[in-house]
């Protein structure tokens, strides 16, 4: 009685050890190689967008009226670099690019501390405008 568990084992350990495969190593993927050299996609810079704080300025310019554009700068807790004006007006020339504008009419510029998700906020507003030479 007690040989036929050890045969039954025996028989177990065997056959499992008859279902492995062999090692093989993984090999890496080849690359195609490559006939010239990757050539670097132009990055778009937005095109310049000219700053005016008085409409007076524009009085003796044509020019159209894109719609309304803002900027921010966040300060998400009190232990992070103030908000700065300049970086929010930089934004909003950077919105007023992405609208073809090419000058921007500051409106206001201000920080205020009841912005939510932020500790204290700098917003600039302006209006997009499209000035022709």
């Amino acid at each position: 009685m007690r040989v036929l568990p050890l045969c039954l084992l025996a028989l177990s350990l065997t056959g499992c050890s008859l279902l492995q495969k062999p090692y093989q190593p993984i090999t890496p993927i080849e690359k195609p190689a490559q006939t010239e050299p990757a050539r670097a996609k132009p990055t778009a810079h937005p095109t310049p967008v000219k700053l005016y704080t008085d409409a007076a300025e524009l009085v003796s310019k044509p020019f159209r009226d894109l719609g309304e554009v803002y900027g921010d700068d966040c300060q998400s807790s009190t232990q992070d670099s103030p908000p700065n004006i300049a970086t929010a007006r930089k934004r909003m020339q950077v919105r007023a690019s992405g609208m073809k504008a090419n000058a921007v009419l500051l409106h206001k510029c201000e920080i205020v501390s009841s912005a939510q998700g932020c500790y204290r906020q700098a917003i600039c507003q302006g209006s997009a405008l499209k000035v022709s030479n």
